[in-house]
């Protein structure tokens, strides 16, 4: 099965220093709305839950129900007291995977970031635990920061708020390989369609091989897909810098150096890309992906700062539950 990557909500281009323009031939996030599309209306609230027609999970209305910051172990201990309790009538929750919470981030959007006229109460601007440890660190695992979208990985000793989830998404990917709680990754997950070009199995995605050499600044980093195109790249037309969700689609959070499933056929990859998506939160830095330690980040636009890796191909179909 593929999985999906869906819109990151994007509908708005915007120059180095955040000023808007045009988006046709900005080869910007919104120009293309690469992903799935979102369902309209996108979350349906059922007595005290929501369920999110995007990914078929289903999660607490209130988004801080357990009051104030938990460290790791207090954060499980609540979630496994709503289960004892059977919290607004369920025993299933649990704290969510990485790639479960990315999924509700609305990159138009910041303080918090999730998609406009959402039912959610008491949704706070900082940092989230998620259920996925950080690979190579014990005692370490992701979080998702509510103010712009950030993804990074924390201490079990820190404190962080919680969000309970239930369910399973049939459409997301888990964010290791192996069994979990989304689409299994097919083996193997990666093919060489030239010495230019993978095709990654799980999403459809098909990748340049090596990044294109850098570091850059944004806008170069724009218009390197043409210079792609010009070589006639693995044979493709339609090269792009893709948005920052179909690069965290690569990641194999259960590996850094690069957080990549081992096998993966790529060569000469950077530590940090740029992605087309801009920050939400400021429009002049754009959304990048930490590729040696699976994260999401921001960078400065004008700052020759990240490599480019680009992508061809993309879902537009719409998500139904």
């Amino acid at each position: 099965m593929t999985a999906t990557v869906h819109r990151t909500g994007q509908e708005a281009c915007h120059d180095r220093q955040g000023r808007e323009l045009p988006c046709r031939g900005s080869g910007q996030d919104a120009e293309f709305k690469s992903g799935t599309p979102w369902p309209s209306p996108r979350f349906e609230v059922q007595a005290g839950v929501v369920l999110d027609r995007l990914t078929g999970l289903v999660w607490t209305r209130d988004a801080d129900p357990a009051g104030f910051p938990h460290n790791r172990a207090e954060a499980l201990a609540f979630v496994d007291g709503l289960n004892s309790a059977k919290h607004l009538g369920f025993f299933d929750w649990r704290l969510p995977n990485r790639r479960e919470l990315l999924s509700l981030v609305a990159f138009n959007a910041a303080s918090p970031c999730l998609p406009a006229g959402h039912p959610f109460e008491r949704v706070v601007p900082n940092w989230y635990w998620s259920g996925t440890p950080a690979a190579g660190r014990p005692g370490y695992f992701w979080n998702l920061e509510m103010l712009g979208g950030r993804l990074f990985f924390s201490q079990e000793n820190e404190f962080r708020l919680v969000w309970p989830v239930r369910g399973a998404s049939p459409s997301l990917a888990n964010p290791v390989a192996g069994p979990g709680t989304g689409v299994v990754w097919p083996e193997p997950r990666f093919a060489l369609l030239n010495q230019d070009a993978v095709r990654d199995s799980l999403t459809g995605l098909v990748w340049a091989r090596r990044a294109h050499p850098g570091p850059l600044s944004w806008p170069q980093a724009l218009a390197a897909p043409h210079a792609a195109i010009d070589r006639v790249l693995g044979g493709r037309v339609n090269w792009r810098l893709p948005t920052i969700l179909e690069l965290e689609s690569l990641v194999d959070a259960g590996f850094q150096t690069p957080a990549l499933t081992p096998g993966h056929r790529f060569l000469d990859l950077a530590d940090t890309v740029w992605s087309s998506t801009n920050s939400g939160l400021d429009p002049s830095w754009s959304m990048c992906l930490y590729l040696h330690k699976g994260a999401v980040g921001v960078a400065h636009k004008p700052t020759a700062s990240c490599a480019v890796w680009v992508v061809s191909g993309g879902s537009g179909k719409i998500a139904s539950f």
